[in-house]
């Protein structure tokens, strides 16, 4: 039967050691690759714009995640406010941007993960989850001590801080990382960050030595790594690139998702050819790249082209 590494640490008190570093990379801040160095525990507010106490905009059974975390009961989401990315094209623009939710406690928390639990999801998908990472750690603590046996899945959008994530190991099961850029301009033009596609590289490698490669048991990812590539219109996303680079320095193993669901959203009518969705011919060629740099492992989730006439 599987069991979630996290318990070991909750067990051992070892979490609580992590907490309390955790905790520290607040003040200053230098969670994530911006390193705003604001002091959050004081109330200050980087580019993320939270604070001192976790932010959550939603909850709840998600369908529409890939499979092995779908399962019957759903993947369990809970979206955090804000990002530490700036997308202008981001399909959560109210979340990321605009601050849609609202200020809980760490026990609230905590008892959003056990009620995902209890509604028979399959894991706990932290959605955007970078920015907020103390108080979910401490929340699982909590949520871990009262019967939390589900596996924890980091969705990111793959511009971490390897410190913090060696502060993970141990905790998280499933890492589910973007890659979104191979092009540092264009990283900065489309997300508001520097050195992407570098940081995003160490991050990728960081993950796949805590997890390895995803773990799916009786149809369900129990461990390991998902990458998430969205193919933007005109290569503005590097394809070859990003596949080139999880085929040969990460694993030909890797369960990526070549995602096709692009649709202008936000600012993306600024930014053309941002300002129209995906093509059938991008979408095709993103997967024929997948094949010829020899990844065995795709998401065969059906794609919205094979409605198409």
């Amino acid at each position: 039967m599987f069991e979630p590494s996290y318990l070991k640490l909750v067990e051992s008190g070892e979490i609580d050691r992590r907490i309390e570093a955790l905790y520290a990379r607040m003040s200053p801040c230098l969670l994530c690759p911006n390193e705003c160095g604001v002091d959050r525990l004081s109330g200050e507010k980087g580019l993320c714009r939270v604070g001192s106490r976790p932010m959550v905009s939603s909850y709840g059974p998600h369908f529409g995640e890939e499979d092995p975390l779908v399962g019957f009961g759903g993947s369990g989401t809970i979206f955090f406010t804000y990002c530490n990315l700036a997308c202008v094209y981001c399909q959560n623009w109210e979340i990321s941007h605009l601050g849609e939710g609202e200020e809980i406690s760490i026990e609230d928390l905590a008892r959003l993960m056990l009620l995902l639990q209890a509604r028979g999801c399959h894991n706990i998908n932290l959605v955007t989850p970078t920015h907020q990472v103390p108080f979910i750690v401490e929340a699982l603590k909590l949520a871990a001590k009262d019967g939390l046996r589900l596996p924890l899945v980091y969705n990111c959008g793959g511009y971490e801080s390897v410190e913090t994530l060696r502060l993970l190991e141990g905790i998280v099961d499933i890492y589910m990382p973007d890659f979104k850029y191979a092009d540092e301009k264009i990283a900065f033009k489309l997300s508001k960050v520097t050195d992407y596609p570098r940081i995003a590289r160490e991050a990728l490698k960081e993950m796949h030595r805590q997890v390895g490669d995803l773990e799916i048991r009786d149809g369900l990812a129990v461990r390991g790594l998902l990458v998430r590539h969205l193919v933007l219109p005109g290569n503005l996303s590097g394809t070859r690139e990003v596949l080139e680079f999880i085929a040969r320095e990460i694993s030909p193993d890797t369960y990526v998702n070549i995602m096709d669901q692009y649709r202008p959203c936000g600012d993306a009518w600024k930014y053309p050819p941002l300002d129209r969705g995906l093509t059938r011919e991008e979408y095709e060629e993103a997967l024929a790249i997948a094949q010829e740099v020899g990844l065995r492992r795709l998401d065969r989730k059906r794609s919205r082209f094979v409605l198409e006439i």
